[in-house]
């Protein structure tokens, strides 16, 4: 097992249910996607673009499904959230039943289809 996957399987509920679930959303959605263990998170990558990082904050009670290209997403801004980060804008997540598959897809979607393109949009 990965230090990745064992960071998502170790996390305690309900950080772990949505986690995986959100792995499993990533990989059905980018199956390009490579889950690789960077900064002590789980992040996907395409080749040797980021997609986005998942990071569980216990402290805050709530899963980030953080984005680097948020810049390019224009479809459910209203769900993103950026606590004064320049760059990055994440989906947060603090039950299962609050992953909503059909935003998570088009922000992946958006994302995937912006990735050779810089954080920044000019």
């Amino acid at each position: 097992m990965n230090p990745a996957e064992a960071y998502i399987l170790n996390q305690p509920e309900p950080y772990r249910s949505i986690l995986i679930h959100v792995q499993v959303i990533i990989e059905h959605t980018i199956p390009e996607a490579e889950l690789k263990y960077k900064w002590k998170i789980p992040c996907f990558y395409v080749g040797k673009r980021p997609i986005c990082y998942l990071n569980a904050s216990h402290k805050n009670h709530f899963v980030d499904v953080a984005f680097w290209h948020s810049s390019y997403i224009t479809k459910y801004t209203e769900h993103l959230v950026d606590e004064n980060r320049k760059v990055v804008k994440s989906l947060r997540y603090k039950t299962l039943e609050d992953v909503n598959d059909t935003v998570l897809i088009a922000v992946l979607n958006q994302v995937n289809s912006n990735k050779e393109e810089g954080f920044y949009k000019n």
